[in-house]
Protein backbone atom coordinates (compact mmCIF):
# COMPACT_ATOMS: atom_id res chain seq x y z
CA UNK A 1 0.00 0.00 0.00
CA UNK A 2 1.58 3.32 -1.32
CA UNK A 3 1.11 6.96 0.64
CA UNK A 4 1.43 9.47 -1.14
CA UNK A 5 0.53 12.93 -0.90
CA UNK A 6 0.78 15.12 -4.13
CA UNK A 7 1.01 19.26 -3.90
CA UNK A 8 -0.99 19.44 -0.76
CA UNK A 9 -2.05 22.50 0.08
CA UNK A 10 -4.13 24.07 3.31
CA UNK A 11 -5.29 27.57 4.72
CA UNK A 12 -8.08 28.77 7.19
CA UNK A 13 -9.73 31.69 4.93
CA UNK A 14 -7.54 34.16 3.69
CA UNK A 15 -4.90 33.35 5.99
CA UNK A 16 -1.20 32.32 5.31
CA UNK A 17 -1.26 28.72 4.22
CA UNK A 18 -0.68 26.28 7.00
CA UNK A 19 0.95 23.89 4.26
CA UNK A 20 1.92 25.19 0.61
CA UNK A 21 2.56 22.38 -1.70
CA UNK A 22 3.64 19.12 0.22
CA UNK A 23 4.65 16.17 -1.49
CA UNK A 24 5.29 12.87 0.07
CA UNK A 25 5.85 9.53 -0.86
CA UNK A 26 5.28 5.92 1.53
CA UNK A 27 5.88 2.84 0.21
CA UNK A 28 5.20 -0.66 1.63
CA UNK A 29 6.99 -1.06 4.44
CA UNK A 30 8.58 1.77 4.78
CA UNK A 31 9.14 4.27 7.66
CA UNK A 32 9.65 8.21 7.11
CA UNK A 33 10.03 10.45 10.34
CA UNK A 34 8.21 13.52 9.74
CA UNK A 35 10.32 16.74 11.58
CA UNK A 36 9.76 20.17 12.29
CA UNK A 37 9.25 22.54 15.18
CA UNK A 38 6.04 23.74 17.25
CA UNK A 39 3.70 25.21 13.99
CA UNK A 40 5.20 24.10 11.34
CA UNK A 41 1.63 22.15 10.09
CA UNK A 42 2.82 18.88 11.20
CA UNK A 43 0.01 18.07 13.09
CA UNK A 44 -2.00 19.86 9.99
CA UNK A 45 -0.56 17.66 7.99
CA UNK A 46 -1.80 14.66 9.28
CA UNK A 47 -5.04 15.09 9.97
CA UNK A 48 -5.48 15.59 5.54
CA UNK A 49 -3.64 12.63 5.67
CA UNK A 50 -6.20 10.99 7.29
CA UNK A 51 -9.34 12.53 5.80
CA UNK A 52 -10.60 14.49 8.81
CA UNK A 53 -9.91 18.26 7.01
CA UNK A 54 -9.74 18.33 3.58
CA UNK A 55 -6.71 20.38 1.61
CA UNK A 56 -7.01 23.59 0.11
CA UNK A 57 -5.65 22.13 -2.96
CA UNK A 58 -3.64 18.65 -3.83
CA UNK A 59 -4.57 15.55 -2.89
CA UNK A 60 -3.93 12.60 -0.76
CA UNK A 61 -4.30 9.01 -1.86
CA UNK A 62 -4.06 5.36 -1.19
CA UNK A 63 -2.49 3.18 -4.05
CA UNK A 64 -3.56 5.96 -6.35
CA UNK A 65 -7.36 6.32 -4.66
CA UNK A 66 -8.15 9.59 -3.31
CA UNK A 67 -8.85 9.40 0.56
CA UNK A 68 -11.52 12.59 0.91
CA UNK A 69 -14.00 10.55 -1.74
CA UNK A 70 -13.01 7.13 0.46
CA UNK A 71 -15.94 6.58 2.73
CA UNK A 72 -14.98 6.62 6.15
CA UNK A 73 -14.75 3.21 6.95
CA UNK A 74 -12.66 2.75 3.74
CA UNK A 75 -9.99 4.58 5.15
CA UNK A 76 -10.15 3.27 8.78
CA UNK A 77 -9.51 0.00 6.92
CA UNK A 78 -6.30 1.26 4.95
CA UNK A 79 -5.00 4.29 7.46
CA UNK A 80 -4.53 3.79 11.40
CA UNK A 81 -3.76 6.47 13.78
CA UNK A 82 -1.78 6.60 17.12
CA UNK A 83 -2.38 10.26 19.01
CA UNK A 84 -0.20 11.25 21.44
CA UNK A 85 -2.95 10.31 23.98
CA UNK A 86 -6.56 9.22 23.93
CA UNK A 87 -9.32 11.02 26.02
CA UNK A 88 -11.70 8.11 25.71
CA UNK A 89 -9.68 5.64 27.69
CA UNK A 90 -10.94 5.93 31.09
CA UNK A 91 -14.17 4.55 31.02
CA UNK A 92 -12.71 1.04 29.52
CA UNK A 93 -10.37 -2.02 30.13
CA UNK A 94 -7.62 -2.54 28.37
CA UNK A 95 -9.31 -5.27 26.37
CA UNK A 96 -12.26 -3.11 25.39
CA UNK A 97 -10.31 -0.33 24.08
CA UNK A 98 -7.98 -2.26 21.60
CA UNK A 99 -11.30 -3.75 20.41
CA UNK A 100 -12.29 -0.49 19.27
CA UNK A 101 -9.61 -1.14 16.55
CA UNK A 102 -12.20 -3.33 14.93
CA UNK A 103 -14.95 -1.03 14.19
CA UNK A 104 -14.12 -0.28 10.70
CA UNK A 105 -15.31 -4.13 10.34
CA UNK A 106 -18.72 -4.03 12.68
CA UNK A 107 -22.19 -3.67 10.88
CA UNK A 108 -23.40 -0.24 11.77
CA UNK A 109 -24.84 -0.95 15.60
CA UNK A 110 -23.06 -4.28 15.29
CA UNK A 111 -20.76 -5.27 18.63
CA UNK A 112 -17.51 -6.89 18.22
CA UNK A 113 -17.55 -10.75 18.43
CA UNK A 114 -15.12 -13.67 19.72
CA UNK A 115 -12.98 -13.08 16.46
CA UNK A 116 -12.19 -9.27 16.89
CA UNK A 117 -11.43 -9.69 20.51
CA UNK A 118 -8.80 -12.50 19.98
CA UNK A 119 -7.46 -10.30 17.23
CA UNK A 120 -7.02 -7.67 20.38
CA UNK A 121 -5.70 -9.84 22.58
CA UNK A 122 -3.43 -11.28 20.15
CA UNK A 123 -1.75 -7.75 19.70
CA UNK A 124 -1.52 -6.63 23.10
CA UNK A 125 0.50 -10.04 24.14
CA UNK A 126 2.75 -9.59 20.94
CA UNK A 127 3.15 -5.64 22.65
CA UNK A 128 4.12 -7.33 25.52
CA UNK A 129 0.86 -6.12 28.17
CA UNK A 130 -1.53 -9.23 27.41
CA UNK A 131 -1.81 -9.67 30.91
CA UNK A 132 -3.00 -5.95 31.61
CA UNK A 133 -6.03 -7.08 28.93
CA UNK A 134 -8.69 -6.71 32.15
CA UNK A 135 -7.07 -3.75 33.73
CA UNK A 136 -8.54 -0.34 33.78
CA UNK A 137 -6.85 2.07 31.12
CA UNK A 138 -7.12 4.39 33.94
CA UNK A 139 -4.97 2.34 36.06
CA UNK A 140 -1.86 1.51 34.06
CA UNK A 141 1.16 3.57 33.40
CA UNK A 142 1.63 6.34 30.88
CA UNK A 143 4.05 3.92 28.91
CA UNK A 144 1.55 1.00 28.72
CA UNK A 145 -1.74 3.49 27.61
CA UNK A 146 0.52 4.49 24.83
CA UNK A 147 1.56 0.90 23.69
CA UNK A 148 -2.42 0.21 24.19
CA UNK A 149 -3.12 3.00 21.70
CA UNK A 150 -0.55 1.26 19.23
CA UNK A 151 -2.05 -2.47 19.99
CA UNK A 152 -5.36 -0.91 19.50
CA UNK A 153 -4.10 0.59 15.99
CA UNK A 154 -2.33 -2.83 14.68
CA UNK A 155 -5.64 -4.49 15.70
CA UNK A 156 -7.43 -2.44 13.18
CA UNK A 157 -5.59 -4.16 10.47
CA UNK A 158 -4.69 -1.02 8.37
CA UNK A 159 -1.36 -1.15 6.37
CA UNK A 160 -0.37 2.31 6.67
CA UNK A 161 0.19 3.63 10.17
CA UNK A 162 0.47 7.03 11.21
CA UNK A 163 1.50 8.37 14.57
CA UNK A 164 1.40 11.88 16.05
CA UNK A 165 4.80 12.17 18.31
CA UNK A 166 3.95 8.46 20.24
CA UNK A 167 6.97 9.17 22.67
CA UNK A 168 6.06 12.54 23.76
CA UNK A 169 6.00 12.63 27.54
CA UNK A 170 7.32 9.06 28.01
CA UNK A 171 10.28 7.88 30.29
CA UNK A 172 13.74 7.11 27.84
CA UNK A 173 12.77 3.76 28.48
CA UNK A 174 9.54 3.27 27.15
CA UNK A 175 10.48 5.49 24.09
CA UNK A 176 13.00 3.03 22.90
CA UNK A 177 10.22 0.46 23.35
CA UNK A 178 7.66 2.02 22.06
CA UNK A 179 10.11 2.90 18.62
CA UNK A 180 11.07 -0.86 18.82
CA UNK A 181 7.37 -1.50 18.80
CA UNK A 182 6.99 0.62 15.58
CA UNK A 183 9.92 -0.61 13.83
CA UNK A 184 8.80 -3.91 13.56
CA UNK A 185 5.68 -2.96 12.91
CA UNK A 186 7.57 -1.75 9.51
CA UNK A 187 9.60 -4.72 9.16
CA UNK A 188 6.15 -6.51 8.79
CA UNK A 189 5.16 -5.04 5.85
CA UNK A 190 3.72 -1.79 7.60
CA UNK A 191 3.88 1.56 6.18
CA UNK A 192 4.38 4.25 8.88
CA UNK A 193 4.50 8.32 8.89
CA UNK A 194 5.59 9.10 12.33
CA UNK A 195 5.44 13.08 13.28
CA UNK A 196 8.24 13.56 16.06
CA UNK A 197 10.08 16.10 17.57
CA UNK A 198 13.37 14.02 18.30
CA UNK A 199 15.52 13.88 14.94
CA UNK A 200 17.03 10.86 16.61
CA UNK A 201 13.83 9.02 15.78
CA UNK A 202 14.46 9.40 12.12
CA UNK A 203 18.20 7.35 12.57
CA UNK A 204 16.32 4.69 14.81
CA UNK A 205 13.80 3.85 12.73
CA UNK A 206 16.57 4.08 9.75
CA UNK A 207 14.23 4.64 6.77
CA UNK A 208 13.77 8.59 5.38
CA UNK A 209 13.24 11.90 6.88
CA UNK A 210 10.78 14.75 5.76
CA UNK A 211 11.84 18.42 7.39
CA UNK A 212 8.86 20.66 7.60
CA UNK A 213 9.08 24.19 8.17
CA UNK A 214 7.28 27.53 7.14
CA UNK A 215 4.43 25.02 5.69
CA UNK A 216 6.85 23.75 3.07
CA UNK A 217 8.83 20.60 3.01
CA UNK A 218 12.67 22.13 3.08
CA UNK A 219 14.54 18.38 2.63
CA UNK A 220 13.64 14.94 2.11
CA UNK A 221 15.17 11.43 1.51
CA UNK A 222 16.93 8.90 3.35
CA UNK A 223 17.58 9.75 6.92
CA UNK A 224 21.40 9.84 7.20
CA UNK A 225 21.33 12.30 4.30
CA UNK A 226 19.08 14.64 5.11
CA UNK A 227 19.37 14.47 9.27
CA UNK A 228 22.96 16.93 9.35
CA UNK A 229 24.00 19.77 12.09
CA UNK A 230 23.27 22.25 9.65
CA UNK A 231 19.79 21.11 8.57
CA UNK A 232 18.80 20.78 12.27
CA UNK A 233 20.10 23.75 13.08
CA UNK A 234 18.58 25.48 10.69
CA UNK A 235 15.05 23.79 11.11
CA UNK A 236 14.95 24.17 14.85
CA UNK A 237 16.81 27.68 15.12
CA UNK A 238 19.38 26.50 17.60
CA UNK A 239 22.71 24.95 17.08
CA UNK A 240 22.42 21.00 16.91
CA UNK A 241 25.25 18.53 15.78
CA UNK A 242 24.88 15.18 14.02
CA UNK A 243 27.83 13.32 16.25
CA UNK A 244 28.70 10.01 14.64
CA UNK A 245 29.71 6.92 17.24
CA UNK A 246 31.51 3.61 16.47
CA UNK A 247 30.61 1.00 17.98
CA UNK A 248 31.81 -3.13 17.18
CA UNK A 249 32.50 -1.56 13.69
CA UNK A 250 29.40 -0.14 13.04
CA UNK A 251 28.52 3.98 12.96
CA UNK A 252 26.17 5.43 14.97
CA UNK A 253 24.49 8.66 14.44
CA UNK A 254 23.35 10.57 17.43
CA UNK A 255 21.78 14.38 17.78
CA UNK A 256 23.09 16.86 20.51
CA UNK A 257 23.08 20.40 20.99
CA UNK A 258 26.44 22.36 20.72
CA UNK A 259 26.56 23.66 23.85
CA UNK A 260 29.79 25.35 23.02
CA UNK A 261 27.85 27.43 20.33
CA UNK A 262 24.78 28.15 22.39
CA UNK A 263 26.48 29.67 24.87
CA UNK A 264 28.47 31.89 22.84
CA UNK A 265 25.63 33.28 21.38
CA UNK A 266 23.99 33.72 24.47
CA UNK A 267 26.80 35.67 25.52
CA UNK A 268 26.60 37.73 22.09
CA UNK A 269 22.64 38.70 22.98
CA UNK A 270 23.51 39.51 26.22
CA UNK A 271 26.42 41.93 25.76
CA UNK A 272 24.27 43.80 22.99
CA UNK A 273 21.48 44.23 25.64
CA UNK A 274 23.51 45.29 28.34
CA UNK A 275 25.42 47.71 26.11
Amino acid sequence: MTLAVDRLSFRYGQRSPILDGVSLRIERGEALALLGPNGAGKTTLLRCILGLVKPSAGRVTLDGRDIHIMTRREAARLVAYVPQTSPTYFAFKVIEFVVMGRTPYLRTLGRPGPEDRAIALHELKRLGIGHLADRSMAQISGGERQIALIARALAQRAPILVLDEPTANLDYGNQLRVLEIISSAVRRGHSVLLATHAPDHGFILGGRTAMLKDARIVAAGPAVDVITSERLSALYGTPIKVVTHTEDGRNHRICIPDIGQIRAESEVSCARVSS
